[in-house]
């Protein structure tokens, strides 16, 4: 096991490697391998970009990003431009239905709200607008429609455990309230982790999963 100094070392150095990061105005901090990011990035592209590379790192329990974005001159839009691209961008958008996702913004803070049936659909709306220039973070409030029993998606999560990860199936809890659906039990990776996140996503109906994985 990393202690917190050898997890600090290997985060900053991921940071340096990653092309898109300037890592010299990003500070790294651990505590029992839960990694705080802290400094200003000039977009919001790079802050995501900052956060995938210290998830990337092994060993790595948590994050917690205290990184706020500082817009250059160059970067800079009013809220009215940046509400029409994504406008624009979201109707160019091929899973969504039309006019499923509205749009707000302000002082470059863009909030998605509407009704959707699936979670790739949300994810799908955040991806397309989160890149557009002038953005310093986007807020996910598209709610997903329920549709299936709690049965139903249980059942639909576990299976879809056991076909990608038949190992970590058996470790893994799924217990499902409503359209809620909590994960206990415990992983090995950052990807093993996702990857039950994003099973449990992947039903229809699915409105909020509380992940209380363990990483081991």
């Amino acid at each position: 096991m990393k202690t917190d100094s050898q997890l600090q070392q290997d985060v900053m150095a991921e940071l340096k490697w990653e092309p898109s990061v300037h890592a010299a105005q990003i500070g790294v901090e651990v505590k029992d391998g839960v990694v705080t990011l802290a400094g200003e990035v000039s977009s919001y592209t790079e802050k995501l970009n900052a956060e995938r590379a210290a998830q990337r790192v092994h060993g790595v329990k948590a994050l917690a990003v205290e990184m706020s974005v500082k817009l250059s001159q160059l970067g800079k839009r009013n809220d009215a431009d940046i509400a029409g691209s994504a406008r624009n961008i979201l109707s160019w958008t091929s899973s969504l239905p039309s006019d499923a996702v509205k749009v707000l913004v302000e002082d470059g803070w863009l909030t998605l709200s509407g009704d959707v049936e699936w979670q790739f659909q949300r994810q799908d709306a955040a991806d397309s607008v989160r890149y557009l220039l002038g953005v310093v973070g986007v807020s996910n409030q598209i709610a997903i429609k329920p549709m299936l029993s709690a049965t139903v998606v249980k059942a639909d999560i576990e299976s879809a455990l056991k076909r990608r990860a038949a190992a970590d199936a058996k470790t893994i809890t799924v217990e499902v309230k409503g359209t809620d659906v909590t994960l206990t039990g415990t992983v090995h990776s950052w990807a093993e982790r996702d990857l039950a996140r994003r099973s449990a996503w992947g039903s229809v109906g699915v409105r909020n999963v509380v992940d209380k994985m363990n990483l081991v």
